[in-house]
């Protein structure tokens, strides 16, 4: 098994548990099969992610995280989150930020391996599969 995974914090503003998070990604993609993967998450702040919304899915919105496919037939791609938005959910679902990032990459990682979040009943597919896959302390 393969996992290239990387964080870039482009948004400069502090968080933890860079550790949980790949971890987290590594056990998504464990869990759906996946023995070779390359993913990049970018960190932003809202103005930034909602720029990338904008200029690529034409949202005008801020959104917590996009997630970019960049092969096909492979897993690689990118996940950019916003920060801004998972500091304000965190505090929302009373949830550390921590938990909300690995929440947040996780999400990122079904969609890289094709699941969708369209429809309600998709929705609620994905987060029990959030909620199987975030690793909570190492």
């Amino acid at each position: 098994m393969g996992y290239a995974i990387s964080i870039t914090n482009a948004s400069g503003k502090p968080y933890r548990g860079k550790a949980l998070m790949v971890a987290s990604m590594e056990k998504a993609l464990r869990g759906r099969k996946v023995r070779n993967a390359t993913v990049d998450v970018i960190l932003m702040s809202d103005a930034d992610v909602r720029a990338l919304n904008k200029a690529y899915l034409q949202h005008d919105y801020e959104t917590d995280v996009i997630t970019f496919a960049l092969e096909e037939n492979a897993v690689e791609g990118e996940i950019y989150i916003s920060i801004d938005t998972a500091r304000r959910q965190a505090a929302d679902y009373g949830v550390t930020l921590t938990n909300e990032l690995c929440r947040l990459v996780v999400h990122g990682i079904l969609h890289l391996c094709g699941l969708d979040d369209a429809t309600e009943a998709q929705r609620a597919a994905m987060a029990q599969l959030e909620d199987r896959y975030i690793v909570q302390s190492l």
